[in-house]
């Protein structure tokens, strides 16, 4: 599970990145970690109310906190930081309507490596991707006591397997469609994007 990530870009260079509004978002670059806000992108339907315009409303990039409080059923006062279970009750009703997905942008994430043979420590293994600086991570996000987000995860890559981890994010690709259609897109054909990002266009990067 990715427990902390980087966004080393500005809001206003984000933001026209990916053809957002950047608005008045003071974010200038670093760390990500659980229960901080971060910048995500959302399809700027957040408070229109009723069917779905004819129009699309501009994109916009806000601030959000990163980590989704859990249902009262559940005795944790942890934020839920990833969509793992895509058919939970919990999830299904944001996934399925897409003015709940939005875009988590980021430029590296970190993964706990495999315990070290030598002194049975774990090391912080970093990742980028190597055809996008900035990239787009599928994130879903829930209005409760707090505008927050969680990232989707899926099965890792050859990459992370490496690493020991059985998951990583979902990676969108450099391309304006996939984000159009994890923003706007129906369900049935958005959730296609969940998939890993291929091993040959990420790279591992040195210790942060």
């Amino acid at each position: 599970m990715t427990v902390l990530y980087r966004l080393d870009a500005a809001a206003l260079d984000v933001a026209r990145s990916f053809g957002a509004q950047a608005g008045s978002d003071p974010w200038s670059g670093g760390y990500i970690a659980p229960g901080q806000f971060a910048p995500v992108i959302t399809a700027g339907r957040e408070a229109i109310a009723g069917p779905r315009p004819q129009h699309r409303a501009p994109r916009r990039l806000i601030p959000r906190l990163w980590g989704v409080p859990p249902p009262p059923s559940v005795l944790e006062e942890r934020g839920i930081l990833t969509v793992r279970n895509l058919e939970s009750p919990f999830w299904i009703g944001n996934l399925r309507n897409s003015e709940f997905r939005c875009l988590a942008p980021a430029t590296a994430f970190m993964a706990w490596s495999r315990a070290s043979a030598v002194d049975g420590k774990r090391r912080q293994a970093w990742f980028g991707c190597t055809d996008q600086p900035v990239f787009a991570m599928a994130a879903v996000w829930k209005d409760s006591e707090i505008p927050s987000f969680a990232l989707l995860a899926c099965e890792a890559n050859a990459a992370l397997r490496a690493e020991g981890r059985e998951t990583m994010p979902v990676i969108l690709p450099p391309d304006p469609a996939a984000w159009a259609l994890w923003l706007n897109g129906g369900w049935d054909r958005a959730q296609g994007l969940v998939a890993p990002y291929s091993s040959s266009l990420m790279e591992e990067l040195r210790a942060r």
